[in-house]
């Protein structure tokens, strides 16, 4: 597929990632790549200033097929049945294959550990019926089956799903619990991050104060709805940013080994036998 810009002057890497679609690191591997031409001309260097009305043009190249592999990884599971699987991802940890991670994710370990997977999400994303971070660790549910994650996924659009997390905040609270309800939307200045913003979709966070200490508070926060970076999101704008954020965090916060996330329980409906089940996976920063 060809992609067409006319240079206003500005670096080739910036013109190409300036709509969104592409970030800059990724504009420049193409360009770096020889998939991208000035004036007809074969162009490989990012920093490259074209004369302002250059046509410049893009052969994108098909992304090939990929199918993702098996990997005798760690990983604890707590409950299998022929139907799901309940398992705790660990910190720094992808939850399927990206660009720029192609194994050693839950994925991979999940097609080692379990009999079968679900297909509705595709051959990069088998069973998964919800995602975490890659720095937060936690509790996941799995479907074994297109069935079970149809329903599972169907529980999550209706909010019948309880998920609590638990989170190391900076600073201490006003009150001892409290809720967030601030819209969410991509960050207009930077494509990677998440942010408040009028025009995004309803977002809503629930939190209790468990423990304070000094320049620290261990919550326990409850979302509402699932919001990427919900929680993240939503704490930085009342003032209190997850401890070891380095997107939303700032430099006045307490140094943290990681980011101070972590899914400790779910609580859904079995989509075979009707009970309602709930799962813990005890926090590794914070004792209960």
């Amino acid at each position: 597929m060809i992609r067409e810009w006319i240079a206003d002057g500005d670096r080739l890497d910036v013109i190409l990632s300036r709509d969104g679609e592409l970030t800059r690191s990724r504009a420049a591997g193409l360009i770096k790549e020889g998939c991208v031409t000035v004036n007809g001309k074969a162009e490989s260097k990012p920093s490259c200033k074209p004369n302002a009305g250059a046509l410049i043009q893009l052969d994108m190249p098909q992304i090939k097929p990929a199918r993702a592999e098996a990997q005798d990884l760690p990983l604890e599971i707590l409950y299998q049945d022929a139907h799901l699987a309940v398992v705790i991802k660990p910190e720094g940890m992808v939850v399927h294959p990206a660009a720029g991670n192609d194994d050693g994710t839950l994925v991979n370990a999940l097609l080692y550990h379990l009999d079968s997977l679900s297909g509705i999400g595709g051959e990069m994303r088998p069973g998964i019926v919800h995602r975490l971070d890659k720095d937060t660790s936690g509790v996941m549910l799995v479907a074994k089956n297109d069935q079970a994650h149809a329903a599972l996924s169907e529980q999550l659009a209706n909010r019948e799903m309880e998920k609590h997390y638990r989170a190391y905040v900076y600073g201490k609270m006003k009150e001892p619990a409290g809720e967030i309800e601030r819209p969410i939307a991509r960050s207009k200045n930077d494509r990677k991050k998440m942010a408040v913003d009028p025009e995004g979709r309803w977002a809503k966070t629930e939190w209790k104060v468990l423990k304070e200490m000094p320049d620290r508070t261990l919550l326990d926060v409850h979302i509402i709805t699932g919001r990427t970076h919900q929680i993240r999101v939503h704490m930085a704008s009342i003032g209190h940013p997850v401890l070891g954020d380095e997107i939303y965090g700032h430099k006045r916060m307490p140094h943290a080994a990681r980011l101070m996330l972590h899914a400790y329980s779910l609580a859904f409906t079995h989509p075979a036998t009707g009970e309602r089940m709930q799962f813990i996976a005890p926090c590794p920063f914070a004792e209960e």
